[in-house]
């Protein structure tokens, strides 16, 4: 297991499959699993800065479409969360998201919060596009400011 698990790594870390990398740990990331795209998206900028912009779109990509996959969860538990429909908090929640909007899919890329939100806009039944290009704009801002900080920190 343990040779397979560095081949894998060693393949992982190569420039070609790097980008595909970073896509599947941000679409993975921006479901409800607690894992962190951003070292990925550093790591191969930092190995590979001619990749900058490649990394940071498709990295904005695959979490934008995970904040998407959040969002149709969030739909589909729309049953399941009416039990807690009337708690003083959920409702104050409830009713701030309903009076924002798609424009509140923007913190998205907030740790803890932004997940859920997805998943609740989603529960909500807000539209599905202006979401997505809120969130795709969020988790695109997040990158490059996450990015640029740590290349800023670590430029060799």
């Amino acid at each position: 297991m343990e040779i397979w698990l560095q081949n894998l790594l060693g393949l992982l870390a190569l420039p070609q499959y790097g980008l595909s990398t970073v896509f599947v740990v941000a679409f993975i990331s921006a479901t409800l699993l607690p894992l962190g795209s951003e070292p990925a998206v550093f790591g191969l900028v930092k190995l590979n800065p001619d990749l900058l912009w490649s990394a940071l779109l498709l990295a904005t990509l695959g979490n934008t479409l995970g904040g998407m996959a959040t969002w149709w969860m969030g739909l589909g538990a729309h049953g399941v969360v009416d039990r807690y429909r009337h708690a003083r908090t959920h409702l104050r929640a409830l009713a701030w998201l309903e009076r924002i909007g798609p424009p509140a899919c923007f913190l998205s890329f907030l740790p803890v919060v932004g997940d859920p939100l997805c998943a609740v806009a989603g529960w909500l039944r807000l539209p599905l596009a202006p979401c997505a290009v809120w969130m795709a704009a969020g988790k695109f801002a997040r990158y490059l400011v996450m990015t640029s900080t740590l290349l800023y920190l670590w430029p060799n």
